[in-house]
Order: C-alpha cells, then structure tokens, then sequence
C-alpha cells in the first residue's frame, strides 16, 4: 500500500511541474518519489523508501536542476544591422546640422543630422551615434 502513496505522490509532482513552467523543482522531487515507489515495491518498507525519496531529491535537485537551468537561460540579445551602430562614434566628414551632414561610422559613409537642434558638428570631430533614422545617423558630442 505504500507504494501507492509514492505513486500518487508522484504524479502529484509531475502534475505540479506541468503547471509551473520555467521554476523546475517539482520534476526532480517526482522523479524522486518515482524512485521511492520502485523502492517499495521491492520491498525497502516505509523507512527505505522515504530513505530514497530523500536521497533522490537531493541528488536530482543538485544535479539536474543546474543542467535545466543552464539550458532554460537565454543568452543575450545580440545588436544586428542599424541597431548595432547605436552607441558606437563616429568621425564627422562634412559639416552636421540639424539639416544633414555626413560621418563615418565604421568604414561606412553615413548621411547624419545633429541629434540637439541647435549643435553644430565640424569636419574631423568625434561624436557618438545617438539614434539611427532610415538611412540617418543622428549624432551628438
């Protein structure tokens, strides 16, 4: 009869981890309880089967909980195309204003404008690229 605690026990957990998505505690501790009804039904007793059920759930915790949760986290996004020159700096090749200009970013020649209304940016300065707008880089000291 024992072993059919373990099992509801079990499945209760299992359920549990369906239900809980992203945490993954329960599913060590079920697969612990599984291992405990196999336990009883060889004939370990109440004392033996809680003695593996408690063996089982440190050792499935430690071991595969660091596993899932390495393999759940996501690596950082990656900045590609426009996004990727945000933040970088830029040398000013024609004059930029708040009507248009020209730097390079990079090896690649960009048409900016002055992100402040009011900044004027020289040939040969280094500003940094605030935003990209299409095709322009608005730019800033």
């Amino acid at each position: 009869m024992c072993w059919l605690l373990w099992a509801l026990l079990a499945v209760a957990l299992a359920v549990g981890e369906l239900l809980t998505p992203g945490l993954f505690f329960l599913g060590p501790v079920a697969l612990a309880a599984a291992g405990a009804t196999l336990a009883a039904l060889i004939g370990a007793g109440t004392i033996g089967s809680l003695l593996v059920f408690i063996g089982g759930s440190l050792a499935s915790l430690g071991v595969l909980r660091p596993i899932a949760r390495r393999h759940l986290r996501q690596p950082a996004l990656s900045r590609t195309g426009t996004d990727a020159l945000v933040g970088r700096r830029a040398v000013v090749t024609q004059r930029v204003d708040v009507n248009g200009g020209r730097v390079r970013i990079g090896g690649e020649e960009w048409s900016a404008r002055a992100y402040v209304d009011d900044q004027v940016l020289v040939e040969g300065q280094t500003v940094d690229v605030i935003q990209i707008a299409g095709a322009t880089a608005l730019v800033a000291e």
